[in-house]
């Protein structure tokens, strides 16, 4: 399994959003209590280590530390998320990317062991909306899937992505793939699912955890971000939309 032990993910949530600032002081509360009752509880000394890392000394890197900077500065969300002067977009989008993937493969981590195949026998968004992976190999048609078996392929799936070189280009001056943008709007639609299936099937987990501000300004910084880029279509949001309108509007 690619997902991190519950004790090491419980100890560094509070780390996601340090401090951040949209306007709304109970949250700011939050996530102050949290980092406490975390600190009491487990060493600091254990830490997250993400699956994907931006090398030192690239331009990507440097872009990671300025938006990791911004998020800590307290800026809204809203400020955060937008393309700096005289950056590309691509590797803005990219930065972007592979940071989500790491902060929802993580939140997805904390809920994990309470969805098995008896919780959750198909991945699905309550009985509205339901999901089937498709990737054109050993899922050449939509299969229904158990949705903790949907979630191992899909983190397998988003990380062969970000590390084949001819998509996620590392080296210096070599360009994007035309279709980049095309790869990435999928990824983060598929993404979105996670989110998906934890707000409807597990938030009461969350809640319990203690990590329900953590998780939505996660999700707020996710959905400023591709709606700053037009990055998925209204049509994939809404299973989530009355909760996005009320804690993103």
């Amino acid at each position: 399994s690619i997902f991190f032990p519950i004790f090491i993910i419980l100890t560094r949530l509070h780390l996601i959003y340090p401090d951040i600032s949209a306007g709304d002081s109970a949250t700011n509360s939050s996530f102050g209590n949290m980092a406490l009752c975390l600190g009491q509880v487990f060493s600091k000394d254990k830490t997250f280590r993400p699956r994907k890392r931006f090398e030192p000394g690239t331009q990507r890197f440097e872009l990671y530390k300025r938006a990791q900077a911004s998020l800590k500065s307290g800026l809204d969300l809203r400020k955060v998320v937008q393309l700096p002067e005289g950056e590309n977009i691509n590797d803005w989008i990219a930065v972007h990317v592979v940071d989500f993937f790491n902060r929802i493969n993580l939140i997805y981590g904390t809920v994990s062991e309470f969805c098995s195949e008896r919780t959750c026998p198909v991945m699905s968004g309550g009985p509205r909306y339901e999901y089937r992976w498709q990737d054109g190999d050993h899922y050449k048609k939509p299969t229904k899937l158990p949705a903790l078996q949907y979630m191992n392929l899909l983190m397998d799936w988003i990380e062969s992505l970000i590390n084949n070189e001819n998509i996620f280009p590392t080296r210096v001056g070599v360009p994007f793939p035309k279709n980049f943008q095309q790869v990435c709007k999928k990824i983060l639609s598929r993404l979105f699912r996670v989110f998906v299936h934890v707000y409807i099937h597990h938030f009461d987990s969350i809640c319990n955890m203690g990590a329900e501000a953590h998780v939505n300004t996660c999700y707020k910084h996710y959905y400023y971000f591709i709606s700053e880029f037009s990055l998925i279509e209204h049509s994939e949001l809404e299973p989530l939309r009355p909760m996005t309108e009320r804690i993103c509007n």
